[in-house]
């Protein structure tokens, strides 16, 4: 079996005249953590939303679990998927963002059980039963009749864990995941995190959290002005690295 779960060649995106990643080559072990870190504004989130496709790339190739994304290729010149296409690809990789994005109208269970209903077409009992054992995986077992707007924002972001596992992902994605918490909401976010990169689900994770990187990640990427300035374990990114840039950005971050 094929031991990389994401890879990224050459990959460049654009917003109008600003080139926002200039070139990502980067792979992803399967079963692995991998977390993205730098400067805001360095292309980690733009590039977190290529790998599903949620930002179109403008050169280079995207693959997760050796599919491309976002395209098919033919006689080497990329065509994009009509949305249908993109959409099923896109099922591969969950995604949980900053804000939480939970359908506020919809109890906590209706949130995680609408997805694999409506789009995987699959039996409500089934579905439930399934929900209810990720509410209890996410410690939140007892608030499945609960709306978003009784929650903590901590509480509301391991739902949208959930609901993101609900759809039995390869690969989960998160944005910055605890940066809209209080601080003591945190560390509840983090450890459903840490369980879940023990029960070897593949993750790649832009955060400032440089605490939790450095326990859970299998490889810290720093990223600066839309490149991979350094990569590799943490042992050596934070502890001993190699470029004057991530001395320099790690000297104010820790």
């Amino acid at each position: 079996m094929n031991t990389v779960m994401v890879k990224a060649q050459g990959v460049r995106k654009r917003f109008g005249t600003t080139e926002i990643l200039k070139g990502i080559d980067l792979s992803v072990e399967r079963g692995s953590v991998t977390c993205l870190i730098g400067p805001s504004g360095s292309g980690k989130t733009t590039f977190l939303r290529c790998i599903n496709h949620l930002e179109k790339v403008d050169a280079g190739r995207l693959y997760v679990d050796q599919q491309l994304i976002g395209y098919t290729e033919r006689n080497g010149r990329l065509h994009e998927m009509k949305p249908r296409q993109t959409a099923r690809s896109r099922l591969n990789a969950g995604m949980v963002f900053q804000r939480f994005n939970l359908f506020p109208h919809m109890t906590v269970l209706e949130n995680i059980v609408e997805a694999p209903i409506h789009v995987l077409g699959r039996s409500r009992d089934e579905v439930t039963a399934e929900a209810h054992v990720l509410l209890d995986r996410v410690g939140l077992g007892n608030r499945g009749q609960a709306y978003p707007r009784e929650l903590s924002g901590g509480q509301q972001q391991r739902i949208a864990i959930a609901r993101a596992l609900a759809m039995k992902p390869k690969l989960l994605l998160f944005d910055e995941p605890t940066s809209a918490l209080d601080p003591e909401l945190v560390g509840e976010v983090l450890d459903v995190m840490k369980s879940l990169a023990e029960a070897g689900m593949t993750m790649v994770v832009v955060t400032h959290e440089l605490g939790f990187a450095r326990e859970v990640s299998d490889q810290i990427v720093f990223m600066d002005q839309g490149v991979v300035v350094e990569a590799g374990p943490p042992s050596e990114v934070l502890g001993n690295p190699r470029q004057e840039r991530t001395r320099a950005f790690l000297s104010k971050v820790l």
